[in-house]
C-alpha cells in the first residue's frame, strides 16, 4: 500500500507539469516529503505507462538529461514529445534546462 500511495503522490505531481517545461526526479521526491527518493519517482514514471494523462516525458534528471527515454516506445519518442512543446534537445539533453524548468 505504501508503494501504491506514492506512486499517486508522484503522478498527482507529474500532472501539474505545464506544457513545454520539465522538473527533475528530485524536484518532485522533494515536493510530496520524500527527498531522498528520486530513484522511486523514476520506478513510479516506469510504471505509469498504463495512464495516458502523466507526462512522464516532462520529467528528466538533474542534468536534464533524458535518462528515462529508454522506457518510451520508439527510439526518439521522448525527445520528440519534448520537442513538440519548444523543449531543444541536444545529445539527449535538455537545452537551456533553466529556462524549462518547474520547481514543483
Amino acid at each position: 500500500m505504501i508503494e501504491k500511495d506514492f506512486f499517486q503522490r508522484v503522478y498527482e505531481v507529474v500532472k501539474q507539469i505545464p506544457y513545454g517545461k520539465i522538473t527533475t526526479y528530485g524536484a518532485i521526491a522533494k515536493k510530496i516529503g520524500a527527498p531522498r527518493s528520486a530513484r522511486m519517482v523514476g520506478y513510479a514514471l516506469n510504471a505509469s505507462a498504463i495512464h495516458e494523462d502523466i507526462p512522464a516525458h516532462r520529467v528528466v534528471n538533474r542534468k536534464g538529461l533524458l535518462t528515462g527515454k529508454h522506457h518510451f516506445q520508439g527510439t526518439n519518442l521522448m525527445q520528440q514529445l519534448l520537442e513538440n512543446e519548444g523543449v531543444k534537445i541536444k545529445e539527449n539533453t535538455v537545452q537551456n534546462f533553466n529556462d524549462h524548468f518547474w520547481e514543483p
